[in-house]
C-alpha cells in the first residue's frame, strides 16, 4: 500500500514538473523528487529510479501484528543491483547521467532499454 501511495505522489509531481504525461518526460522528471512516506519520513526518488526508505525488522505476533525489533535511524537508499552477487556486482543504474538501468561498469555498456 505504501509503495502505491509513494509512487502515485511521485508520479503526480513528475507530471507537474514535466508539464506532460508523456512517459519519457515523466521518467526524466522523477529523480530528485520527494514525498512523505507512511512512517513519518520522506521518500526521495534517486537517479537509479529507486527510493529512499527506512528499514524495519519485525517479529510477527500470534495475532498477526508486528513488533518492531530494529529500525534504521533514517532512510536507506534503494539499490537497483546487488554488489554481493556475481551476476550484478559490476552493474549500475543511473537514469540521469548514464541514461541506463543496467550499465556494466567493466565493459562500459548499457544492455536492455535505455532513454533516447
Amino acid at each position: 500500500m505504501e509503495a502505491h501511495y509513494i509512487g502515485f505522489n511521485l508520479w503526480a509531481q513528475a507530471v507537474t514538473k514535466a508539464k506532460s504525461t508523456d512517459v519519457e518526460k515523466v521518467l526524466a522528471a522523477l529523480p530528485g523528487l520527494s514525498t512523505p512516506n507512511l512512517t513519518g519520513g520522506v521518500a526521495t526518488m534517486l537517479a537509479n529510479h529507486h527510493i529512499t526508505k527506512p528499514v524495519y525488522i519485525g517479529e510477527v505476533r500470534a495475532d498477526g501484528q508486528f513488533d518492531v525489533v530494529w529500525k534504521t535511524t533514517g532512510t536507506v537508499p534503494g539499490d537497483a543491483w546487488s554488489d554481493f552477487l556475481p551476476v550484478s556486482m559490476d552493474t549500475d543504474a543511473d537514469w540521469v547521467k548514464l541514461k541506463c538501468g543496467n550499465y556494466n561498469k567493466k565493459t562500459k555498456t548499457c544492455s536492455g532499454q535505455n532513454y533516447k
